[in-house]
């Protein structure tokens, strides 16, 4: 079980790869906002292993949303609550969520262990990232190099 943000699931939707999460997660929670933001284009159904369940509102949340947009303020409190791993690709909302020594995974992350798992081969990883940035997404060079020589 795990908690994500918009970021990862959008590319996931968008590039109609959401099994890649279901390979390796059995349950994956999303805030309302994350809901809300990854139905911004297009009216999105959710598979059913992707459940939407609301963090309780507290002073670290209201602190939370002074940082950072709703959906990964809502993500990150909604991790804390439920002691599950966030996956979160912004790099300010990464920073927050390990300081708060929340186990956190991005898109990357979630390629590397379908390969690892043998889900998808090494040339299907690079394909899938090829699309992403073909499409728009922003990936670093540098973390895409470090995946491919973990894996």
């Amino acid at each position: 079980m795990i908690v994500s943000d918009s970021t990862t699931l959008i590319i996931l939707f968008d590039l109609n790869r959401v099994k890649l999460l279901q390979n390796i997660f059995s349950s994956i929670f999303i805030p309302k906002s994350v809901h809300g933001e990854i139905n911004f284009k297009k009216n999105i159904e959710l598979p059913s292993f992707i459940q939407v369940a609301n963090p309780k509102k507290t002073e670290q949340l209201s602190e939370l949303k002074m940082l950072l947009d709703d959906g990964e303020s809502e993500a990150i409190a909604l991790a804390l609550e439920l002691n599950l791993p966030l996956i979160i690709d912004e790099k300010k909302g990464r920073k927050i969520a390990k300081n708060l020594n929340i186990s956190i995974i991005g898109l990357l992350g979630v390629v590397n262990l379908n390969v690892k798992k043998n889900h998808i081969t090494k040339s299907e990883a690079k394909k899938f990232i090829d699309d992403a940035q073909k499409n728009n997404y922003r990936i670093s060079q540098k973390l895409i190099d470090e995946m491919f020589a973990k894996v």
